[in-house]
């Protein structure tokens, strides 16, 4: 009997929170490629950093994937997999530039770890090879996207309430808007370089 009351009120429990949390979806327009669409904050919460470490990787001289998009406070793995030295500097963190920082030159196969406690786009760049360059977008909430290439996105079990929804492109001004969740929400934004 107590077991059916306890799986009852977990059923419930899992139930009221789906009801609770909704779909952010749209459209990125006015740009071609992938951005990345982003809720700026959630009121009163704050957010553990991710226990899962993604991977920027260094491959036939170009950053894979050329743009990363991650939570506040992940650990990002810079990767050489090329036979050359490579390098990965930043200039800025969302146009702070007292947070650019150098990790450095290393040979294939080996990693440096970096933790992205600041929200921004952080422009990537290898001081051995001027033509590359990355992105890793830092969102401040879980609740982020990456568009497809035709400019889809949605964002899925975002909490009920009303937020400031972001879109970054590479080379656009960032666009921002209030959206309201409640179930299925759209947002759309048209870029301009």
């Amino acid at each position: 009997m107590k077991r059916n009351v306890l799986v009852s009120i977990v059923a419930m429990a899992a139930i009221t929170v789906a009801a609770n949390a909704g779909t952010i979806s749209g459209k990125v327009s006015g740009v071609a490629g992938e951005s990345v669409v982003y809720v700026e904050a959630v009121a009163g919460k704050t957010f553990p950093a991710p226990t899962q470490e993604p991977v920027m990787d260094q491959k036939g001289l170009m950053f894979q994937p050329h743009i990363l998009a991650v939570q506040q406070g992940t650990t990002v793995q810079f990767l050489n997999s090329d036979s050359v030295a490579h390098n990965v500097f930043w200039i800025s963190v969302g146009g702070n530039k007292k947070l650019g920082h150098n990790l450095g030159t290393w040979p294939k196969g080996d990693k440096r770890p970096f933790k992205f406690d600041s929200p921004g786009a952080v422009p990537l760049l290898c001081n051995v090879h001027p033509e590359m360059s990355g992105y890793v977008v830092v969102s401040p909430t879980p609740y982020f996207a990456t568009t497809d290439k035709s400019g889809d996105y949605k964002i899925e079990n975002v909490p009920d309430g009303s937020y400031t929804v972001t879109a970054w492109h590479e080379g656009a001004k960032n666009q921002s808007k209030p959206v309201t969740v409640s179930g299925d929400t759209k947002a759309d934004f048209t870029l301009s370089k």
